[in-house]
């Protein structure tokens, strides 16, 4: 899969979820490779921070695993039911990488870095 969705500020792309159907075709994707659910507050400094380091993730990696973007005010919802699915407190902003439909990696806040992002996939990969 390819970067999808909306363009964020500095050009990546993220395939927002809006419906539970969506988030579920997200967690069938992670059957065939890890992807990302990234839980993000519009309305929070720190998330915008996160934000910033998933779509230098987007830009600077060269396969990247695929991001699913939930905004957690618009999509309440979806958020939830992403919490009670994947058996993880809510947080937001929050990072999950899920392998074969279970979390096998997840962070929240200021440990959203590139870095750690890239090292989360390859880890998953192996």
């Amino acid at each position: 899969m390819s970067r999808l969705g909306e363009p964020g500020r500095d050009g990546a792309l993220m395939e927002e979820i809006v419906s539970e159907d969506a988030f579920e075709a997200c967690v069938a994707a992670s059957y065939e490779r890890p992807v990302f659910l990234f839980k993000h507050s519009t309305a929070c400094p720190v998330s915008a921070m996160a934000y910033d380091e998933v779509a230098s993730y987007l830009e600077n990696a060269e396969a990247p695993a695929p991001v699913y973007l939930v905004k957690v005010i618009e999509s309440r919802p979806i958020s939830n039911v992403a919490a009670e699915w994947l058996g993880l407190r809510h947080a937001s902003p929050q990072l999950i990488l899920i392998k074969r439909g279970e979390p096998v990696w997840h962070t929240s806040h200021s440990g959203i870095r590139q870095s750690g992002i890239a090292h989360a996939v390859a880890e998953a990969v192996e």
